[in-house]
């Protein structure tokens, strides 16, 4: 089944929005960013707090895309496995409306090692199972080789997505929370974000609900 021109631009540009959607979240931790910038009073520390946080957050995505990638009984079990990825999405989504509460142990881990912090808050958060049916989507699946070489080519293919997909992502992230976290550093201050805080938990778990129907729609009616 292959995916058409227009169904796969837009489910690329989901890729993008969802990248933004988490760069504006501080969740995902640009507030970090600014605070390690501003305890060094190196403008060059907000740069390099950034590519951390990027770094552990692609390292994320792909411990959660990888893996999918690598099933070739996706061939066969192709719109199974993606109804069963939009219902688990739908799950985590469902599980932060209910358990409000930060999980406690990223609150141990240093704020120095933004990366290792980045990784663990994206999978504390599901943002990696955000992309799941979305990637799942992006794969050009067909059910109609299952010979050994055409699945071999396949997963490599798949694999290949696996990467271009956290990268995306995450750029899209890194320059949404980077603009966000530049503007407060150069001109706002961390005394203007106590007093703006915003918590975006809700819309964060409203967004996984959506995102997993999107992806139980298009394994089922879409491409």
């Amino acid at each position: 089944m292959m995916a058409d021109v227009t169904s796969l631009t837009a489910l690329w540009w989901a890729v993008i929005f969802s990248g933004l959607y988490h760069g504006i979240n501080p969740g995902m931790g640009w507030p970090l960013a600014v605070s390690a910038a501003l305890m060094e009073r190196k403008h060059r520390a907000l740069a390099g707090a950034l590519a951390m946080l990027a770094f552990g957050h692609f390292l994320a995505m792909i411990a959660i895309l990888l893996p999918f990638s690598l099933m070739l009984f996706l061939v066969e079990w192709e719109v199974e496995i993606r109804i069963a990825a939009g219902l688990l999405v739908i799950g985590m989504g469902l599980y932060l409306l209910i358990n409000r509460r930060h999980p406690k142990y990223l609150a141990r881990v240093h704020p120095a090692r933004l990366a290792l912090w980045s990784f663990l808050a994206a999978m504390a958060h599901g943002a990696g199972l955000m992309l799941v049916p979305i990637f799942l989507g992006i794969c050009e699946i067909s059910a109609g080789d299952t010979s050994h070489s055409a699945a071999q080519a396949l997963m490599t293919g798949n694999i290949g997505s696996a990467f271009a997909v956290a990268m995306v992502h995450t750029l899209s992230m890194t320059f949404a929370g980077g603009a966000i976290a530049t503007v407060i550093y150069f001109w706002l201050g961390l005394r203007f974000l106590s007093r703006t805080w915003f918590n975006l938990d809700i819309v964060w778990a409203l967004s996984l609900i959506a995102v997993g129907c999107f992806g139980i729609y298009f394994a089922s009616f879409g491409h």
